[in-house]
C-alpha cells in the first residue's frame, strides 16, 4: 500500500491545529501531539497520528474533558497518586512523568500511579522520556478495551495491558515495549485499515480457533505470549495500574473505540528510578554498552542475520523517521483530509 512521507514536524503541527480547532488549549495540544507523533516516530503506527479520528470523535463526544484538571490525590514519600479528571492520557502521562522524576531525585526511587486518565498512545514513548533526563523508567497500563480471554476463558476480561522499561546506557537506551497479548490491536486495526490478513496465532474466535481476518476481530480475542504466563502477567500489571489506582480492570473496562461518551478512567503506573543510589550512572551506562555489545557480536542460529536488543528496531527507526519522514498510508490521509476540512486548517499535503 502506497504511503505519503510527512515530516514529524509537520504531522505534529497538524494534530495541535486539530486538538486546538475542537477546543484543546494550544499548549495542552502541543503537548499531546508531541507525544503522539513520538509513537509514529518508533514504528508504534498504530498509537500515533492514526489515533487522532478517534481522540476527536471522543472530545466532540464529550468522552474527554477538554478543560480537564489534573491533580495529585495522595502523595507519601516516594510515591503519589495522580487524577487525570478524564483528561487525554498524554496529558495526565507528562504530569505524571514530571512527577515521578521529581519523586525520584528527592528519594531515589518513584512512583506514580493514574486514575481517570485516557489512551496515552505508546508505553515506550514515556519510559524514553526518563532514561533520556537519566532515569531508568518503567510503565504499566491498563488497555483502553478488553480484547484478550483470560487463559481457558471464553468472556474478554483482559487488555493488552503493556509495560515498557527503557535504561540509559552511552550509546543510547535500552528500550522495552511490549504488550502482554502477541499482538498490540492496534497492528490489528492498522491490517484492517490496510486490507491485510493477520497471521495465524495473533487471534482466536470462540471456538478457539484461528482467527485471520481483522474485520472480524470484534468477535476474537488476542491471544497472550508465553500462553497462561501472558495472560498471568496481563492480570498482574492491571492491577497495578488499574485497579491499585482505583481505575478500571475487568468488566469495567470502556471499550474506547466503541464507546466515544463514557470516561474510561484508564489506569497507568509509571516508575523512574535514580541510578545513583546503585551505581555510578557513568559506569554503569558503560557496563549496559559493554552487555549490549557482547550480545550484538554473539552468534546467530540458522534462520537469523543477527542477534538483537529489544528496542534496537524501534530506536534505529526513529532515527531514519527523523531524517526522511513518517509513512502516513493513503486511506489514513483520505481521513486526516476530512478531518483538515472540518477543522478548517490546511491540510497536510
Amino acid at each position: 500500500m502506497t504511503a505519503e512521507l510527512i515530516p514529524a514536524e509537520r504531522l505534529a503541527a497538524f494534530a495541535a491545529a486539530a486538538l486546538v480547532a475542537n477546543g484543546l488549549p494550544e499548549a495542552d495540544a502541543r503537548t499531546i501531539a508531541d507525544l503522539m507523533i513520538e509513537a509514529d516516530l518508533l514504528g508504534a503506527d498504530g498509537h500515533g497520528i492514526f489515533r487522532l479520528p478517534r481522540y476527536l470523535a471522543r472530545l466532540q463526544a464529550g468522552g474527554f474533558a477538554r478543560d480537564a484538571e489534573i491533580r495529585v490525590v495522595r502523595r507519601k514519600g516516594g510515591t503519589a497518586l495522580v487524577d487525570g479528571g478524564n483528561g487525554f492520557g498524554h496529558l495526565v502521562m507528562a504530569r505524571a512523568g514530571d512527577l515521578v522524576q521529581e519523586l525520584a531525585s528527592a528519594h531515589g526511587i518513584g512512583w506514580v500511579g493514574t486514575r481517570m486518565s485516557n489512551h496515552a498512545g505508546a508505553a515506550g514513548v514515556h519510559t524514553l522520556r526518563l532514561a533520556e533526563r537519566g532515569f531508568i523508567g518503567i510503565y504499566l497500563a491498563v488497555g483502553n478495551a478488553n480484547h484478550m480471554a483470560p487463559w481457558g476463558g471464553r468472556e474478554l476480561l483482559l487488555s493488552t495491558n503493556p509495560i515498557s522499561i527503557a535504561i540509559p546506557a552511552r550509546n543510547g537506551p535500552v528500550l522495552l515495549d511490549m504488550a502482554t497479548t502477541v499482538a498490540a490491536y492496534g497492528k490489528v486495526k492498522l491490517a484492517a485499515d490496510r486490507g491485510e490478513m493477520m497471521p495465524e496465532g495473533w487471534m482466536i474466535d470462540a471456538e478457539g480457533r484461528p482467527l485471520l481476518d481483522p474485520a472480524r476481530a470484534d468477535g476474537g480475542s488476542l491471544l497472550p505470549i508465553g500462553g497462561p504466563k501472558g495472560s498471568g502477567l496481563s492480570l498482574m500489571f492491571g492491577l497495578l495500574a488499574g485497579t491499585l489506582n482505583g481505575a478500571a480492570l475487568g468488566r469495567d473496562v470502556i471499550d474506547f473505540n466503541a464507546d466515544a461518551s463514557s470516561p474510561t478512567n484508564t489506569g497507568q503506573a509509571i516508575v523512574a528510578l535514580d541510578i545513583s543510589c546503585f551505581a555510578d550512572p557513568a559506569e554503569f551506562a558503560g557496563r549496559v554498552d559493554s552487555i549490549r555489545t557482547e550480545i550484538r557480536t554473539s552468534a546467530p542460529r540458522p534462520g537469523f542475520d543477527s542477534v538483537r536488543l529489544p528496542g534496537e528496531r524501534s530506536l534505529a527507526e526513529r532515527e531514519r523517521r527523523r531524517r526522511g519522514g513518517i509513512p502516513v498510508p493513503q486511506p489514513l490521509l483520505r481521513r486526516l483530509d476530512t478531518i483538515a476540512q472540518a477543522c478548517r486548517i490546511a491540510p497536510l499535503i
